[in-house]
C-alpha cells in the first residue's frame, strides 16, 4: 500500500516542486519555480496581527486598527522583497576540482544577476553537506563554494540544491529547488602505510635505475613544489637568491611501472587501488617518471601533471561503469 501512495504522491511532488533531475545551465529562477511561506517568526508575527485586529475591533481602539494594518502592510512587502530577491536570478555550473574519496567535494556554483539591485542574504543548502551564504551585488556574477562529503571513488553528482533567503526581515522564506548538472571525481583514498615504490625493471625486484641523474651537475633551474628538497640549492638561497633546484645530469634515466598484477594477490579491488594511488602521488613527488599498468589499461612512463592526472582518473574510474 505504502509502495502505490509513493507513486501516486512522487510524481505529484516533482511537478509541484519542478525536481526533473540534473537540468542544463543556465537555471533561470521564474515566478512558478519559487515558493513562499512565513518563517517561525512569520508565523508569530502573523498571530500577534490577529490578536491585535481581534482587540481593536472588541475595544473600538483607531490607533489600534492603524497599528494593525500598518504591521500587516509590513508583512505584504516582506513577501514582496523575499520574492523579488529571487526571480529572475540565473545559476550555472563552476568549476569543481578532482578530491581524494573521503574529502569534501567543492562544487563551484555560479549565480549570476542580471538586475541593477543587489541580492542579499542568498543561501545556497545541498541536500548533503554545509550551507554557503552569499550576496550577489547588482549586474554581477558571484561564485558559491558548496562542500558535499564524498564517501567512495568515482563521481559524485551535485543533489539538488535548495536556494532560499529570509530578506529583509526573517518574517518570510521564499525558495527554490535546482539541480545544475555538475559531477565531481573522487580518487581513491591514497593507502596511509604504503610501502616504498617497486624501484626496478618493470615493475620488478631490481636494481633501481636513477631518475634525477645523480653523475654531474648540470646546472640550475627555477623551483617547482614537486622537486624534493634534497635537490634545492641552498647556498644560493642564503644569498638572499630566488628558490632554485640543482639539475644532473647522468646516463641513465630511469622509471618504474606501477603493475596491478605486482601487488600481493591477497589485497582485494579497493585496497590496490589505495596503494597504486598512494604510490602514484609518491612518484610524482619524487619527480620519478612512472607508468601505470591496470587490467585492460596501460599508460607508458612519463612525470608530468597531465600523467598524474589522466592516472589518478583510471584508478577513481577502474571497474566503474
Amino acid at each position: 500500500m505504502s509502495r502505490f501512495v509513493a507513486r501516486i504522491i512522487e510524481p505529484f511532488r516533482r511537478w509541484l516542486f519542478r525536481l526533473y533531475g540534473p537540468e542544463p545551465a543556465p537555471i533561470v529562477l521564474v515566478q512558478r519555480r519559487i515558493f513562499v511561506l512565513p518563517t517561525g517568526a512569520g508565523a508569530a508575527f502573523g498571530m500577534t496581527l490577529i490578536l491585535l485586529l481581534i482587540g481593536s475591533i472588541n475595544y473600538f481602539l483607531s490607533l489600534g486598527f492603524m497599528l494593525t494594518f500598518l504591521l500587516a502592510g509590513l508583512g505584504i512587502v516582506a513577501i514582496v522583497h523575499a520574492f523579488r530577491n529571487l526571480v529572475g536570478l540565473e545559476i550555472a555550473p563552476g568549476r569543481c576540482e578532482p578530491v581524494f574519496a573521503g574529502e569534501d567535494a567543492l562544487f563551484g556554483v555560479l549565480i549570476r544577476n542580471r538586475r541593477p539591485d543587489a541580492r542579499w542574504a542568498l543561501a545556497l543548502r545541498p541536500a548533503q553537506g554545509v550551507a554557503a551564504l552569499i550576496d550577489v551585488p547588482g549586474d554581477a556574477t558571484a561564485e558559491a563554494r558548496l562542500a558535499v562529503p564524498t564517501r567512495e571513488r568515482g563521481w559524485r553528482r551535485l543533489d539538488r540544491v535548495t536556494l532560499d533567503t529570509t530578506y529583509p526581515l526573517g518574517l518570510i522564506r521564499g525558495w527554490s529547488y535546482v539541480q545544475p548538472d555538475m559531477r565531481c571525481l573522487a580518487y581513491p583514498k591514497p593507502e596511509s602505510d604504503a610501502p616504498p615504490l617497486p624501484f626496478g625493471l618493470d615493475g620488478r625486484e631490481g636494481a633501481f635505475q636513477s631518475a634525477f641523474g645523480m653523475d654531474d651537475f648540470a646546472g640550475l633551474r627555477g623551483h617547482q613544489p614537486a622537486d624534493p628538497p634534497r635537490h634545492i640549492a641552498w647556498k644560493a638561497v642564503a644569498r638572499e637568491a630566488p628558490l632554485l633546484t640543482k639539475q644532473f645530469s647522468g646516463t641513465a634515466a630511469g622509471s618504474v611501472w606501477l603493475d596491478w598484477a605486482g601487488l600481493p594477490p591477497q589485497l582485494d579491488t579497493e585496497a590496490r587501488l589505495s596503494r597504486l594511488t598512494a604510490w602514484v602521488i609518491a612518484a610524482h613527488a619524487a619527480c620519478v617518471p612512472f607508468g601505470l599498468r591496470l587490467p585492460g589499461c596501460e599508460l607508458k612512463p612519463a612525470a608530468d601533471e597531465a600523467h598524474v592526472r589522466r592516472c589518478l582518473q583510471e584508478l577513481a574510474l577502474h571497474g566503474k561503469n
